[in-house]
């Protein structure tokens, strides 16, 4: 039987409206795919979410179900557009410098992974992206989109909260400024894919424990909220984005001493956060 290329944790009974999903932590490079890439089997994982599947699998326990995808994000990024393709990678799709990702060699088939490296020597046919998008992007939607729609049936809305990891380096900027530098950052897409009470809990709940939190800045979210958040709808889509460093070895890819604990500490969050799902209905009435 073949493997999907995600994998779904569900509670023995969800009982929140908070959905849980890590679109970017996959690590399963398969033979092929390395044979195609110039970089090695290190190099090729420095743009991935790693371990962030590890950090939120407890959720289902707290009545949550949590999606997370097995593909690495170097080989399709599930948090793209499927439509987000790079001519400048791509054989017979034109080049665009409109869209700043696609051009930065960001798009749904990534042409680099972290510091710019590049994962090819060449172009490939837009067939192998093709191939891409049926065999990874389309399941994984398809299911967070089933996810979705299911709680919704159950609670009238749903509450999408996308997992994310970030390098540390990603944050210098911030501290040059003068800011103080954020362990976390939660992004809303400012306001327009979140009712602002849910992304106001979210954050207390990472601060209540101590971390320095930033709203929209430098991450506001990408298309997963963007596309998922509609709050009209009663539909919230809110991106986390969670230093490296807080629990892992950036340099090795290994979990550093701190994971476990972390992790704990992340436990009671994730408690926090699907309580916000539970709310009465006077918080309904507020979206």
């Amino acid at each position: 039987m073949t493997e999907l290329p995600y994998q779904i944790l569900r509670p023995v009974r969800q009982d929140t409206a908070v959905v849980f999903a890590s679109p970017h932590s996959g690590r399963r490079y398969s033979g092929e795919f390395l044979k195609q890439t110039v970089l090695d089997e290190h190099a090729i994982r420095s743009s991935e979410d790693a371990f962030v599947d590890m950090l939120f699998q407890d959720a289902a326990d707290f009545g949550a179900p949590f999606i997370h995808s097995r593909t690495p994000r170097a080989y399709v990024d599930l948090n793209r557009s499927a439509d987000e393709l790079d001519g400048a990678l791509l054989h017979n799709v034109p080049k665009t410098r409109s869209n700043p990702r696609v051009a930065s060699g960001l798009g749904v088939i990534p042409r680099v992974v972290a510091r710019g490296q590049a994962i090819y020597r060449g172009k490939l046919q837009k067939s192998v992206a093709q191939h891409r998008l049926d065999a990874c992007w389309h399941p994984y939607h398809n299911a967070l989109s089933d996810l979705l729609a299911e709680t919704a049936d159950l609670y009238d809305r749903a509450i999408l909260i996308d997992c994310h990891s970030m390098p540390h380096e990603a944050l210098d900027s911030l501290s040059h400024s003068g800011a103080k530098r954020p362990d976390i950052v939660i992004g809303d897409r400012f306001g327009s894919s979140c009712a602002p009470h849910i992304t106001t809990r979210v954050a207390e709940a990472f601060r209540a424990k101590g971390f320095t939190v930033s709203h929209n800045l430098p991450f506001a979210g990408a298309y997963i909220v963007q596309h998922y958040g509609r709050p009209s709808l009663h539909r919230h889509a809110l991106q986390i984005e969670i230093d490296r460093r807080l629990y892992m070895d950036e340099v090795t890819i290994q979990p550093n001493a701190d994971f476990k604990s972390f992790r704990g500490t992340l436990n009671d969050i994730i408690k926090e956060i699907t309580a916000i799902g539970r709310s009465n209905q006077s918080l309904l009435a507020a979206e």
